[in-house]
């Protein structure tokens, strides 16, 4: 879980130098592998490791965790949560063990076009980009609403929590719902346009913000907001229920 947080920091980190005219060419956890590898091959590998761990745990939650939960749907929905976090966590950590051993992680939004470009080819491609752009985007609500309600705070024992957790799980959370909104919008543009070019993943949706009329504040906001749910994820570590 920290080292989950210590991502989702230095890609806040990496847009905030995009936001104020630095040289971070990329804001997602390819430009966070990249950071890593400036300062030792070996922070690529603890990373890498770390993460290999945190997929694997929430693998266990996806198949039997949240027996706290009673609420057999919020217990289902939690799961899937889950599941989505290890499938993340595992394409991180593979890019990482990949640029120990080749010197490059890949390029993540060349990748999701050519393959946003694959299904569009395909009969019916434009329907089935825009179920998935509805389907981001639902995530990226039901993220949003998690930060606004405070739902978080059931996953958490707050007996072990500082008070402060509030405020900065309130901004972690809306800050990553925001994020995935924009990439809903994007791969949704691909859906509508049939342009593959439009989509695009954590990268292309923080530059992008940076692109907007007051884009600096904007993509301030939403870095602020990610560095917050990484330290949501240190406070996570030692407060999450079991």
């Amino acid at each position: 879980m920290v080292v989950y947080g210590a991502v989702h920091v230095l890609i806040a980190w990496l847009a905030l130098q995009v936001a104020f005219g630095g040289d971070a060419e990329r804001t997602d956890s390819k430009g966070a592998l990249t950071e890593l590898a400036e300062n030792g091959a070996w922070l690529l590998w603890t990373v890498g490791i770390g993460l290999v761990f945190f997929a694997i745990w929430q693998l266990i939650l996806a198949c039997v965790g949240y027996t706290y939960v009673e609420k057999k749907r919020k217990r289902i929905s939690k799961r899937i949560g889950s599941a989505a976090r290890a499938i993340t966590a595992t394409a991180i950590a593979l890019g990482a063990f990949k640029y120990t051993t080749s010197g490059s992680a890949g390029d993540a939004t060349e990748q999701q076009q050519e393959l946003t470009a694959q299904v569009l080819a395909w009969p019916g491609g434009q329907l089935l980009v825009g179920a998935v752009a509805i389907g981001v985007l639902i995530t990226a609500g039901v993220i949003v609403y998690k930060g606004i309600k405070k739902s978080f705070e059931k996953d958490l024992d707050m007996s072990r929590a500082p008070s402060w957790i509030e405020p900065v799980g309130r901004a972690g959370w809306i800050g990553k719902g925001v994020a995935y909104g924009v990439i809903g919008v994007l791969v949704g543009l691909a859906a509508i346009y049939a342009d593959p070019e439009q989509s695009g993943g954590m990268d292309k949706a923080l530059h992008t913000l940076a692109a907007q009329p007051f884009g600096v504040f904007l993509l301030t906001a939403v870095a602020i907001g990610i560095a917050a749910f990484g330290v949501y994820c240190f406070v996570a570590a030692r407060a999450l229920k079991e």
